[in-house]
């Protein structure tokens, strides 16, 4: 396995800004494997993500040392106003899987981590139903049932919130989860809960949205992948997908396509996450290629 670090910056646009990120990598010994930027030009904002190789290589000079990069990098970045990250596929983040009774996408991010598509350890599998627990101990991973019922919601969340806590979760993925969080809660892990909602948002959120869909006689039925908020369904979208139905398609149609859909957002949000492919600015996000 090839090891990378990659370096995400934000930061208000001025001229130069590559040249000088790129300048100091070199002089430093870097090999930059992947580099892209995205400027918002009415905001007067720059984004840039830069990703180069930790292993030894062939020209002259030591590889880069992640320590030594961040003393050369920090009076850069306090120059330029920089706010940024800097992250080793080294260590792969912990990440925590939360499902009701739908299991179509827990399998399919199980089936992609167990073959390696997904870079990571997951080392909890959450939910309010027992319904899901064979499916974790077929892939080896440890199950907790919460149940949440009425008045224990507050209970049931301090229980998953101490979890998240005593595991090092980085990263929280609602695979078709179907509670609410508190606003409490997601102010905890700000960028670090992803959803998956079944419909093409900002179109039909909450419950539903296929029922929905079918009633109004929509030809396009989608998915959607965000982050979450305090919001219901209105964080910042990372990516949506498409497919297009006719009149002669029922509920069960819409569900059974938009199920397809669902794996695929979810999967690839999950993944441009732990590749460090994503940056937040307000309710949008900038994904690099």
């Amino acid at each position: 396995m090839h090891h990378s670090a990659v370096l995400l910056i934000d930061c208000p646009d001025r001229r130069g800004l590559v040249a000088r990120v790129s300048s100091l990598l070199y002089e430093l010994g870097a090999n930059i494997l992947h580099a892209d930027q995205h400027r918002y030009g009415e905001l007067g904002l720059f984004f840039m993500r830069v990703e180069w190789a930790l292993e030894p290589h062939d020209g002259p000079g030591p590889s880069l040392d992640l320590e030594r990069f961040k003393d050369a990098f920090a009076p850069v970045a306090r120059e330029l106003e920089m706010n940024w990250s800097l992250t080793s596929s080294v260590e792969q983040p912990r990440v925590a899987l939360l499902v009701s009774k739908y299991l179509h996408c827990m399998a399919d991010l199980l089936s992609r981590w167990r073959m390696g598509e997904l870079r990571c350890n997951i080392p909890l599998v959450v939910s309010n139903h027992l319904d899901v627990e064979p499916l974790a101990t077929f892939y080896g991973i440890p199950f907790v049932h919460i149940p949440v019922i009425g008045e224990r919601r507050e209970e049931a969340e301090a229980q998953l919130d101490d979890l998240l806590t005593g595991l090092d979760i980085e990263l929280v993925v609602l695979a078709r989860y179907m509670q609410i969080l508190s606003p409490t809660f997601v102010e905890r892990y700000p960028s670090r809960i992803i959803n998956v909602h079944h419909s093409f948002l900002p179109a039909f959120t909450g419950a539903r949205p296929y029922q929905r869909a079918h009633a109004r006689g929509v030809k396009l039925i989608g998915a959607t992948s965000h982050y979450v908020t305090g919001g219901l369904d209105d964080g910042p979208i990372i990516e949506q997908e498409v497919a297009r139905i006719s009149h002669r398609d029922q509920v069960k149609d819409l569900v059974a396509k938009g199920r397809d859909l669902e794996r695929v957002v979810l999967s690839r949000a999950v993944r441009w996450h732990l590749e460090r492919r994503i940056l937040v600015h307000g309710n949008k996000t900038v994904v690099f290629d």
